[in-house]
């Protein structure tokens, strides 16, 4: 039986919605009127609170701050025709963030707290999800140790939050993508398959590298011999190739992606064969050369679905058609959205109604 948690309400003053042109939103720019907090003390989930969204104290000491003990989800919110608001798989994302929780010495968090929470910030804040079409309100959970104690040790204390925003495209055209040989990621035995902060800020340095050179994002590959594509930023790498779904198996250095397991199974909805196996950077380039690589793309919270048009592999660019030839992809896109803002049925349960 799951306890019951009390959950205290402050509302703001006045609403901050009027800032809001929903016309022309860009991606987490502007920040919903209220949050959800709860904090972890004494091994007990207490003084759950919704209250305006604002800036919070933290002392210097903070370990999160030093050392990186931190977590967080991303998942999205839409409206319906009936302006009912759809959560798209809100329990996925509740499994996987306990199971970074794990990997990250935190504590579970119990599924009430999570789930209520969420439940009656998005009531409170109905009005800030988006109905216009291509946006939605995103949704991000996160949770992070508040010790005041920096010596190297797990925290016992710990705030867990979810803050909104509304959110346009993250991208906004095809993207290009370069295949990284030198930098890592992730590897084996190490936290890549969790979403915390550290995996983040590790990226930053090579990605913006290879912004300079053009391009939007990595490839990342295995850490241990470079052969083998990974993931690439904030998605999952999936490809059509000879007719068949291909994307790299998660584990330890691979998210494991909620928008990424959709696709999988849509696609085998659609009897569509899928393999889940390693891929090399020698597969991939020759299957662009032989054109056998028919669709590359993208898969995550943030850009649901966003085609590649070009990857570099050792100084050359190779470009993938478009257009017409997303097929899979565009289906996909569609079929996603449409589930998600209630215009086709939810055959696989994945919308939570608030």
């Amino acid at each position: 039986m799951l306890k019951t948690f009390d959950i205290a309400l402050t509302p703001v003053k006045e609403s901050r919605i009027s800032q809001i042109d929903f016309d022309h939103i860009d991606f987490a720019k502007i920040y919903s009127d209220h949050m959800f907090m709860a904090d972890y003390i004494n091994g007990e989930w207490l003084n759950l609170r919704i209250q305006p969204y604002k800036n919070i104290n933290l002392s210097p000491a903070n370990p999160a701050i030093h050392y990186g003990q931190s977590i967080f989800e991303g998942l999205k919110a839409n409206k319906n025709e009936a302006g009912e608001v759809l959560v798209f798989r809100a329990i996925d994302n509740f499994h996987r963030m306990n199971e970074s929780a794990k990997r990250m010495v935190m504590p579970e968090i119990p599924e009430e707290v999570f789930m209520d929470g969420l439940i009656e910030l998005l009531k409170l804040d109905k009005a800030w999800v988006p109905s216009t079409g291509g946006n939605s309100l995103y949704i991000r959970p996160f949770m992070f140790a508040t010790d005041e104690f920096i010596g190297v040790k797990p925290s016992e204390n710990f705030t867990f939050m979810i803050i909104t925003s509304p959110a346009g495209a993250y991208y906004t055209h095809p993207v290009k993508v370069k295949i990284e040989k030198y930098f890592t990621r992730a590897i084996k035995g190490g936290t890549g398959y969790a979403k915390t902060a550290g995996n983040y800020a590790a990226s930053l340095y090579p990605a913006l590298l290879a912004q300079k050179e053009g391009y939007d994002q990595l490839i990342w590959t295995d850490g241990q011999t470079h052969e083998y594509v990974e993931e690439s930023g904030t998605m999952n790498l999936m490809f059509i190739i000879k007719d068949k779904l291909v994307t790299a198996p998660t584990g330890d250095t691979i998210l494991k992606g909620i928008t990424r397991d959709s696709v999988i199974k849509l696609a085998k909805s659609w009897g569509i064969e899928v393999e889940e196996r390693p891929i090399s950077v020698k597969e991939l380039v020759g299957a662009i050369e032989d054109g056998s690589m028919k669709e590359a793309f993208g898969a995550g919270t943030a850009a649901t679905i966003a085609h590649i048009q070009t990857i570099a592999n050792d100084g050359v660019d190779y470009q993938l058609k478009g257009g017409d030839n997303w097929a899979f992809s565009n289906k996909v896109l569609e079929t996603l959205d449409n589930i998600k803002t209630g215009k086709i049925d939810d055959e696989f349960g994945w919308n939570l109604k608030i």
